[in-house]
């Protein structure tokens, strides 16, 4: 199934949707800010923002899969986003061509259950419409609340690795077998 724009996924207090040129305001701030890129990699510059914003946009359409802002419904505020890619990463063979979910969230939308039950509604998405029954995470190893994000959606360790001084950890998911 092929999707030229992201399906909008409605969840109690969370709308998942296509990226919108007015969400880059919001975007920016977020990926800028230290605390949200701690264990991602370096603040974002706004040319690099809206670089990943256009991707995002791209991944849909080459691969029929990709990521979604992340609103509030209440306020309609842009508190994150999450989805899938294949990013092509070199350092992990086992996640070659593997359908790969990541998630940042907003520094004051964090610690309130936001990034699970986002995280949750993508991978029900994934397991009625990816072709790969399995899923893959990458997250740096002292991100404890992201694991804890990760193993509550049914994502298990599986390998790590060091790049630099900093351990990766690799975590899968499989599609849950349906019943006949």
């Amino acid at each position: 199934m092929r999707f030229e724009r992201a399906p909008t996924i409605e969840t109690p207090r969370l709308r998942l949707r296509a990226h919108r040129p007015d969400d880059f305001e919001a975007c920016a701030a977020m990926w800028a800010d230290p605390a949200v890129t701690a264990y991602i990699g370096a603040p974002s510059t706004r040319l690099q923002t809206w670089a990943r914003m256009r991707g995002y946009v791209g991944l849909w359409e080459f691969l029929g899969f990709g990521y979604w802002a992340i609103e509030e419904t209440s306020t309609g505020r842009f508190i994150g986003e999450l989805g899938f890619a294949d990013f092509k990463r070199e350092i992990a063979a086992t996640m070659q061509g593997i359908p790969e979910l990541g998630w940042a969230l907003a520094d004051d939308a964090r610690g309130k259950g936001l990034a699970t039950e986002a995280v949750r509604a993508a991978t029900a998405w994934g397991d009625g419409h990816l072709r790969s029954e399995r899923t893959v995470c990458l997250i740096d190893a002292r991100n404890a609340a992201s694991i804890r994000v990760a193993e509550k959606c049914g994502f298990l360790r599986f390998d790590a690795a060091a790049t630099g001084t900093t351990e990766l950890l690799f975590f899968e998911r499989y599609r849950p077998l349906t019943q006949p």
